[in-house]
C-alpha cells in the first residue's frame, strides 16, 4: 500500500512516500509561504527516488489545519484532485497532531500571529480537547494546567521545544487518520478566536495585533 503524505499547513513543506510503514522517499524543510512553488518539484523528486509514478499511489493523507489560510489549502487542493481522479482514499490529521506524534503528553503551540498561538494537548497521538487559539496570557495558563513536553515555535520562558520528526509522525499516527467520506466537500479547518480573545476590550485586541 503506497501512501503519499503531505503537509503545507504551517511553516514546513513535508512530502513523504511510504510502502505500508516503510519510508521510501521524503523531505521535510522550512518553506514558509513558498510551499506552493516547491510542492510539485519535491513530489517529483520523491517519486523518482522511490521508483514510482502518481499512478502507484494508493492513498493520501494530509494535514487539514490549523495553519495559515493559504498554506492549508495547498496540500488539500492537490490531495483532493489526486483522490478524485484516481478514486483513492483521502485521510486527514490535525497539524498539531503531526507536531506531537505519539508521545505520551505533548503541548503544541504554533504562532498564530498577534501574540496568539494555535494550542492543543496531545496524548499518545490523540487530541484530548479541541484545538483552539489562545492569547499569550491564556496559553501560559494552558501550559500550567496541561503537564507535558512542548513542541512548536512559540517561545515560552523556562521551556525547551522539541523538534518533531514529521515524516515518522505521519505514519506513526495512522490510527488517528480521519477518512474523508466526500472528497469534493473536504475543506480546511480554520480556528476561531477563543472566547476570551473575542470578548477582550477593543484596546487590548488592537494592542495584541500591533506586535
Amino acid at each position: 500500500m503506497i501512501t503519499l503524505a503531505m503537509d503545507t499547513a504551517y511553516r514546513h513543506l513535508i512530502v513523504g512516500l511510504f510502502d505500508d510503514t516503510k519510508l521510501l522517499a521524503g523531505t521535510s524543510f522550512e518553506c514558509f509561504k513558498k510551499q506552493s512553488e516547491n510542492l510539485f518539484p519535491e513530489l517529483e523528486k520523491a517519486l523518482e527516488k522511490a521508483g514510482l509514478t502518481m499512478q502507484d499511489i494508493d492513498q493520501v493523507v494530509i494535514t487539514d489545519g490549523p495553519g495559515s489560510y493559504t498554506g492549508v489549502r495547498i496540500a488539500m487542493t492537490v490531495a483532493k484532485v489526486l483522490a478524485s481522479q484516481r478514486q483513492i482514499p483521502l485521510y486527514t490529521i490535525s497539524t498539531l497532531q503531526l507536531y506531537a506524534g505519539t508521545a505520551p503528553a505533548v503541548n503544541v503551540l504554533l504562532d498564530a500571529r498577534g501574540h496568539r498561538a494555535y494550542a492543543g494537548h496531545v496524548e499518545n497521538g490523540v487530541l484530548t480537547e479541541p484545538e483552539t487559539i489562545l492569547t499569550e496570557a491564556e496559553y501560559r495558563k494552558f501550559l500550567d494546567s496541561h503537564p507535558g513536553s512542548l513542541m512548536g515555535d512559540v517561545p515560552v520562558e523556562g521551556t525547551e521545544p522539541v523538534h518533531p520528526d514529521f515524516l515518522q509522525n505521519f505514519i506513526d499516527l495512522q490510527a488517528q487518520w480521519v477518512p474523508v467520506k466526500n472528497v469534493h466537500a473536504a475543506v480546511p479547518r480554520y480556528l476561531k478566536e477563543s472566547d476570551a480573545y473575542k470578548t477582550a476590550p477593543a484596546a487590548a485586541v488592537a494592542e495584541s495585533h500591533a506586535g
